[in-house]
């Protein structure tokens, strides 16, 4: 018997030329530049890892889907860089989506989407003793004398115990550097998180943090406990979560700020044994509100529905929404078009329609229709997706929104598109193209992968940016043309060191 080697050195340097072409800019040229950069994996110990990275690039990860917002709060858009995917969950404390303490996606990304240059960084994860540990050390760079460079540190440290008990604390810590760092800039949170099993089938989780932020006064913390029994029947769920108005994770993310939230839900399921080709129905009912913590309620959410899948692959939903809105302060939701100061309390409609996942065609449609901020809204979006075998896959989603309100009539439409063919089981082409009709934006990803060992091989990417309609600020039109063109050309190359 061969025992594998318990040394573990990895070294994946990368060298990158790259071609962009910025069509608004006042003197249009094509922008020619190469890089390099080195990651290394290292293991300090059998349990201990070191992920080392200097020059980071993610040329070769998919962009980002579009959204458009029709309510007044951020947007959520989920990780894709592998680097930050990795270990991803023993750094999760909080509600995802909603109060997330850490939130990789602050390193690296402006708040437009646009990339940060991160000049180096570090991550340590694994198990010392009885304990989970993660450490985290990122430094960006600046931007064109408009982002300033920042010093990102996160720190995690997690024991669990028998029956799904954990208890763990973690640390985060921003501080701006380089000359366009005022002085004091930083921001510190600190959370302590716990879940605790009860008998076979109940938990109790939850989470206390607290943000330390220069010039920010009044109540800083944040908070969330919830319990959950989950059967083979049952799942039963209710939560309290409550967030202050200075509470402020720089280094997370924060969905709405200053209110707390009730929510709950009851799912069931069963399987008849000879109803109408039934394999299972899931009735089932949640609800979610939210206050301000002066009392004002800002949203509230009740959703009954029943999903009723048969043995044949096909699938409906049924269900019925309520909803409530408290607007305290007038916000535009389409281009001329705005939201009074008011509540709005609505009902409305909700279908789902999939047809079975084994075919090689498929089909999913979802439908939304009812009251909407003093009006109406029809909401429908239709997925088709095709695959033949393992080699190619396709994907066209639609997403329109007609709402008539008492301030006017809007349209939204956002169109995706998707394919991905492999030729080999290592090397694939991947396109993923945009419209959005808010922006008027076209936009195109294409990438093509020639992979070795660890992820690492030939990659290929080009993006495009093209407008149908577009004025600049000195009122030229660029109609129907491009914004932007870029082609990305990167090689990357594994040295496993104690590979024999």
């Amino acid at each position: 018997m061969n025992v594998p080697d318990s040394r573990n050195l990895k070294i994946l340097p990368y060298v990158l030329a790259s071609a962009n072409h910025d069509y608004t800019a006042e003197q249009a040229e094509t922008d020619l530049d190469g890089d390099l950069g080195v990651d290394l994996k290292y293991s300090i110990t059998p349990s201990l890892t070191l992920d080392a990275t200097y020059n980071t690039d993610f040329a070769q990860v998919e962009v980002d889907e579009q959204q458009i917002n029709l309510d007044r709060f951020s947007l959520f858009f989920p990780e894709k860089r592998p680097f930050f995917l990795e270990n991803a969950g023993l750094f999760s404390v909080g509600e995802t989506g909603e109060a997330e303490v850490f939130f990789s996606r602050r390193i690296g990304i402006d708040e437009g989407g646009g990339t940060v240059p991160i000049l180096a960084g570090a991550r340590i994860t694994g198990s010392v003793g009885d304990f989970k540990v993660g450490l985290l050390e990122m430094q960006t760079e600046e931007v064109g004398g408009v982002i300033q460079a920042n010093n990102f540190g996160v720190a995690r440290v997690m024991r669990e115990f028998p029956n799904r008990t954990s208890v763990g604390v973690l640390f985060t810590n921003r501080l701006g550097t380089g000359d366009l760092a005022p002085d004091e800039d930083y921001n510190r949170v600190g959370a302590l998180d716990a879940k605790v099993g009860i008998g076979d089938y109940g938990s109790i989780s939850g989470f206390f943090a607290a943000s330390d932020t220069p010039g920010l006064d009044g109540n800083s913390k944040a908070g969330q406990v919830s319990g959950t029994y989950a059967n083979e029947t049952y799942t039963l769920s209710a939560a309290y979560t409550e967030v202050a108005e200075a509470f402020n994770p720089e280094v997370g993310f924060l969905r709405r700020t200053d209110y707390r939230k009730l929510s709950g839900s009851v799912f069931t399921r069963f399987r008849p044994e000879d109803f109408i080709g039934i394999q299972e129905l899931r009735p089932h009912a949640s609800y979610r509100g939210y206050w301000q913590r002066d009392g004002f309620q800002q949203t509230g959410y009740l959703h009954v529905d029943n999903h009723w899948e048969f043995r044949s692959g096909y699938e409906i939903h049924t269900g019925r929404n309520w909803t409530y809105e408290g607007v305290d302060e007038a916000f535009d939701i389409a281009d001329g078009v705005s939201v009074p100061v008011g509540n709005y309390s609505h009902a409305e409609w909700a279908w789902r329609f999939m047809t079975p996942e084994k075919n090689a065609v498929r089909l999913e449609l979802a439908i939304n229709q009812g009251g909407f901020f003093g009006g109406d809204r029809v909401a429908i979006v239709p997925t088709l997706t095709a695959r033949k075998g393992d080699k190619l896959t396709t994907e066209i989603a639609i997403g329109h929104n007609r709402v008539k309100l008492p301030g006017g009539e809007f349209r939204t439409n956002l169109f995706r598109a998707r394919a991905s063919y492999s030729f080999t089981p290592r090397i694939y082409l991947q396109a993923l193209g945009q419209f959005n009709d808010q922006t008027e934006e076209w936009s195109m990803n294409v990438r093509l992968g020639w992979l070795q060992e660890a992820n690492t091989g030939l990659f290929i990417v080009y993006n495009s940016i093209n407008r149908l309609e577009s004025m600049d600020p000195n009122g030229q039109d660029f109609p129907g043309e491009a914004l932007h063109k870029g082609l990305i050309i990167k090689y990357a190359y594994l040295f496993d060191v104690f590979k024999k």
